[in-house]
């Protein structure tokens, strides 16, 4: 609880990504900070930097997000309850490894200069999200972790290591669904294991893996807090474009080890086509009605979660218009506060629920709305 205390920002950690709140956490712990918050969920947990905030802060915290890895990450940062320095000797004996060849080096792994004639390097020619050194790395840590029998969380700490370390020596723009054309700087390191920022919870964590639907029911919170995906507001651009499940596809292969079957110059899993791993919150159609079905989803989201306050996050590239997410939040509650983030300014400000305000069109916003339910 952080009733009418001092706001204090708690450290998290995270890798780079697309849907990440670390700008925006402060503001998002100011708009909560007067509420009587016990127990708390965070909707779309991705990389889990608002649900380490949230245990930080002493909120029974329950973290869910349909992704293998991102359930990884909250399993590593939430449900520990030893002091971190106890998984150092795993991360020291994970680093002693020499590399090897294997499946990750053999898809995702290239040479340095990217120009070798030698046809036994074709698979290493390609543009390639990791140098081969860093790759073979990853082959041998990954079959270690398995062979070690750790239990469930010194997996999940030495797996969040693992991604943490692949995350510092990438070469990307943040994603993998496409990679660089000259190697980044970065690319260059030694792929090295570090103990991950872990801290003891002292609270009744929950991390959950599932659709959304599925985990608000039957649940009550005092404070619910939504980031869905957004997909686009631009017509002719499918929404799959900026879909997670593509973007971080590598995380997800990292964390099952199924080396399944490939496909697309960035080789990516065969479950991540667009077709396969839509989203409805990303969903592009129109009902019969002409609203779009992402609106219908945000809307049953805010309808049927039993929370007495809930805080959306929605961007202004996405689906719903800010008229609509006004009729929505105001008939299922009491809007307490609505802020928008200017990321280019980095200023925020509070919005006044105007006509005018409506139907302006300013760019790269973040909203925030937070309501008391009915």
């Amino acid at each position: 609880m952080i009733r009418n205390t001092k706001l204090v920002l708690p450290q998290t950690e995270g890798i780079k990504y697309a849907g990440s709140k670390l700008k925006i956490i402060p503001q998002i712990l100011s708009m909560i900070a007067d509420l009587d918050v016990k127990k708390a969920l965070d909707g779309f947990s991705g990389s889990t930097r608002v649900s380490q905030a949230f245990a930080k802060l002493g909120f029974d915290t329950t973290a869910n997000d349909i992704s293998f890895w991102s359930e990884t990450l909250g399993t590593a940062y939430l449900l520990n309850t030893e002091k971190p320095a106890k998984y150092q000797p795993i991360l020291d004996h994970l680093n002693r490894l020499q590399g090897c060849d294997g499946w990750f080096s053999q898809h995702y792994g290239g040479t340095e200069s990217g120009k070798e004639n030698n046809s036994d390097n074709k698979n290493y020619r390609q543009k390639r999200p990791f140098q081969k050194k860093n790759a073979m790395k990853l082959d041998a840590v990954r079959d270690e972790i398995d062979a070690m029998g750790l239990n469930k969380t010194e997996k999940a700490v030495a797996l969040t290591s693992l991604i943490l370390a692949l995350d510092a020596v990438d070469n990307t723009l943040g994603h993998y669904a496409a990679y660089l054309a000259e190697w980044s700087p970065r690319s260059y390191n030694d792929l090295k294991l570090k103990l991950p920022k872990l801290f003891i919870n002292r609270t009744n964590n929950e991390v959950l893996r599932g659709d959304i639907f599925e985990t608000i029911r039957g649940r009550r919170y005092d404070l619910a807090y939504f980031d869905p995906p957004y997909g686009s507001n631009n017509e002719k651009m499918p929404p799959s474009r900026i879909r997670y499940n593509s973007y971080y596809h590598i995380w997800t292969t990292v964390i099952l080890h199924d080396k399944p079957t490939l496909f697309g110059k960035a080789n990516r899993r065969e479950d991540s086509r667009d077709e396969i791993a839509a989203s409805v919150f990303e969903e592009f159609r129109k009902d019969e009605s002409g609203r779009f079905l992402a609106m219908q989803a945000i809307r049953r989201l805010i309808r049927e979660t039993d929370s007495r306050y809930i805080l959306l996050s929605y961007s202004s590239g996405g689906r719903a218009t800010k008229e609509e997410l006004y009729d929505i939040l105001t008939a299922c509650g009491k809007l307490l506060r609505a802020e928008e983030i200017d990321y280019k300014k980095n200023v925020m400000s509070n919005m006044r629920w105007t006509n005018e305000w409506i139907n302006s069109d300013r760019k790269n916003l973040e909203y925030l709305f937070l309501i008391e339910k009915k």
